[in-house]
């Protein structure tokens, strides 16, 4: 019989969902508009639809097909409680239960849970990705904003209230950038790909640099892509936006690194495609600011997770640690 997880991922924009077997394998995948009412129970019935027309098809394709649970990856999702905390990107305001929502939906399944997007990442790394064998190390998120997910011997630190694992909300600079949570001077105002953006924007102004290609987009137009084939053009301005953001990035690093001393710190999102113009000065920069205890033993890499599918891969990874957990 094959067992199959479905794994879902509610963005502000786009909730993606997928059925995904025990290699990591995405046999199917439906998108549904996010929606902007702000009603949470029709979101859930029609989020339940299209799960179950999926478990559907995939059912008429094998029927000896069993679906196991579903894993969901959310803002502001709490694992403990199953519940989606005041998210400030989405519509549904205060606290949504929405575990408890699809277990009414679906009582036959034998997991359904609930984590953030990062230490979905996390988990997907450790059942399916570059982190299995690995029991300590840390996922960082490159995109919108800065996640990350801890594993500890072996378990996603979830802390005392479900939402432990804000690396992105570190300090790295005193009274700096205001960030979008409405701190200042966080990693994520420096190392996500809009605080990129800010870093291109200050050094096209430093240095009036009228001549470099990023100098002809403004600000909505300008994406960490665009730096990076500025950068492979030979651009001043982008490559010292990946050194600076390197700079940053390996800070905070090293702070995780005298935290949690892991075996690896894994880099996920867009802008991580740009390779060695962003893992070289990472790295530099994490050495230069480690104890000598640590120097040369936390390994920097890549997620091993396909793109355009992690998010799904993540969230479907978290059925398969429940089946676990509740075998001990």
């Amino acid at each position: 019989m094959k067992k199959v997880a479905i794994g879902i991922d509610i963005g502000g924009t786009n909730t993606v969902i997928g059925i995904v077997d025990r290699e990591g394998n995405v046999l199917m995948k439906d998108s549904i508009a996010t929606p902007t009412h702000g009603n949470a129970a029709l979101f859930v019935d029609e989020m339940a639809g299209s799960v179950r027309n999926m478990i559907h098809a995939v059912k008429k394709l094998n029927p000896e097909t069993e679906v196991l649970g579903i894993g969901i990856g959310a803002p502001n999702a709490n694992y403990y409680t199953g519940n989606i905390e005041h998210a400030p990107n989405l519509s549904f305001k205060g606290i949504v239960p929405l575990v408890r929502l699809l277990e009414n939906n679906f009582p036959e399944l034998k997991a359904i849970a609930i984590t953030n997007d990062a230490n979905a990442a996390a988990i997907g790394e450790m059942v399916y990705g570059g982190a299995k064998g690995m029991k300590n190390f840390v996922v960082y998120t490159l995109g919108t904003g800065v996640g990350s997910g801890v594993v500890v011997n072996g378990d996603l630190v979830y802390g005392a209230d479900g939402f432990a694992g804000e690396c992105g909300h570190t300090t790295i600079v005193e009274g700096g950038r205001l960030c979008g949570c409405g701190g200042y001077g966080h990693l994520e105002a420096y190392c996500s790909a809009p605080g990129m953006k800010r870093t291109a924007f200050e050094l096209l102004s430093k240095y009036n640099a009228v001549n470099s290609p990023l100098a002809n987009k403004n600000f909505n137009e300008l994406d960490a892509k665009t730096i990076f084939e500025a950068a492979e053009s030979g651009d001043s301005i982008a490559r010292e936006v990946f050194e600076l953001t390197g700079k940053w990035l390996g800070l905070g690093l090293a702070n995780t690194v005298h935290h949690l001393s892991p075996e690896a710190i894994f880099l996920f999102g867009g802008p991580t495609a740009a390779g060695t113009y962003i893992f070289r000065p990472t790295t530099e920069s994490m050495e230069h600011h480690l104890l000598p205890i640590f120097k040369n033993k936390v390994k920097i890499l890549p997620s091993h997770l396909k793109a355009g599918d992690a998010a799904i891969v993540g969230a479907s990874a978290l059925v398969y640690k429940e089946l676990e957990k509740n075998l001990h």
